[in-house]
């Protein structure tokens, strides 16, 4: 059995956003503040016992939702095209961590982003056995 070592971030942004084409309240301009989880996996650890540093992951997360915080989503690249749902900036967060972390021994294998205190949504994507 080989060793999977699982470290976990959480950390927020606030942000408005709109729904196109969403028969309801949401199309309306509203804003959340989101609370992001991203776990990442090793394989194996470094020299120093470590998967991956938390600063690391921190860090990576941190730039990426610096460019969506206190933004109207719907403005930015890709929500400027894409409708920003939770499960598109999600996807979008989960794509743009794994171009900035993965590596042969380490990978980012979920991001749950939470809309409300009791609305999330995760995405992962399935990984080759």
């Amino acid at each position: 059995m080989s060793a999977r070592y699982t470290m976990k971030i959480v950390t927020d942004f606030a942000a408005a956003h709109l729904l196109r084409d969403y028969p309801g309240e949401c199309s309306l301009l509203h804003g959340h503040n989101w609370k992001v989880e991203v776990e990442v996996v090793a394989s194996e650890l470094d020299r120093i016992g470590m998967g991956m540093d938390f600063k690391e992951i921190k860090a990576a997360t941190k730039d990426l939702i610096g460019r969506m915080d206190h933004r109207n989503l719907n403005d930015i690249a890709p929500f400027d095209e894409v409708n920003p749902t939770a499960e598109n900036i999600a996807a979008h967060l989960y794509q743009g961590l794994s171009n900035a972390l993965n590596t042969p021994t380490v990978r980012v294998n979920a991001v749950t982003l939470w809309e409300t205190e009791r609305a999330c949504v995760t995405y992962a994507e399935e990984q080759p056995a």
